[in-house]
């Protein structure tokens, strides 16, 4: 049993609380996260960070918009249980959502959109650098460039940009009363900086499949968050 009745009770009597979750959150809806020893950056001979850089998509757009392609879209994957539960808190306006996910299923998930932050953008809002006109994504899955040959992209944070609404995640976490960390290794940055706005009261916590490196003080559950989500109740 993951969530005993001291963490039930936590999450009972918490009124603000913010779940910072990664990519752990989205593997039991079939898609690879990216550090571990199946994930998708191991996969390939190139630097990750670079294929994921905003100088590749200067330099190379043609790799980079292969190795997304290959690796990281999965427009059939549905929310699990993580996600289902955590969207309920939010239409319930109990909690707010911090994603480093750019996989969408947070919103598939029905999230309130006013409680959810994708910190590094969405896989499925594509535009064009040149004029900032959006495409639908299943023409991008198709070819990187438009009919008239403009370069298309997706609003993901690439390496050497910065991350969406750190303002609104940093006032976020300094209002929570309770921070669970989801799902993620907590190595990117600056994510992983969030916690300190942490409130000194707030109860911070995080379910994972392995420990998280952290100099926070957090309650660090390890097993599987599906485990986790299916006892919790809300």
């Amino acid at each position: 049993m993951l969530v005993t009745p001291k963490i039930q009770e936590r999450f009972d009597s918490a009124k603000n609380i913010v779940f910072m979750t990664g990519a752990g959150v989205s593997t039991p809806s079939g898609i690879p996260d990216y550090r571990s020893k199946n994930g998708i950056y191991n996969s390939v001979n190139l630097q990750p960070e670079y294929l994921l850089s905003a100088t590749a998509f200067r330099d190379e757009p043609e790799k980079q918009y292969q190795f997304m392609i290959d690796t990281m879209y999965f427009p059939a994957a549905k929310p699990n249980i993580i996600h289902d539960k955590m969207a309920e808190l939010t239409q319930q306006n109990k909690a707010k959502i911090i994603t480093q996910n750019v996989d969408d299923l947070h919103v598939k998930a029905n999230s309130k959109p006013e409680n959810l932050v994708r910190f590094h953008g969405s896989l499925y809002d594509i535009y064009a650098p040149i004029d900032g006109q959006k495409t639908d994504v299943m023409t991008y899955l198709k070819s990187m460039t438009r009919l008239d040959g403009a370069m298309l992209r997706p609003n993901i944070t690439f390496y050497e940009e910065m991350p969406f609404d750190v303002n609104k995640s940093a006032l976020w976490v300094q209002s929570a009363d309770l921070i669970v960390v989801v799902g993620t290794s907590f190595r990117v940055y600056p994510f992983a900086g969030l916690l300190n706005y942490a409130n000194s009261k707030a109860a911070i916590m995080s379910i994972n499949l392995e420990r998280i490196a952290t100099s926070f003080n957090v309650d660090q559950i390890i097993g599987d968050a599906t485990e986790f989500f299916n006892e919790l109740k809300i």
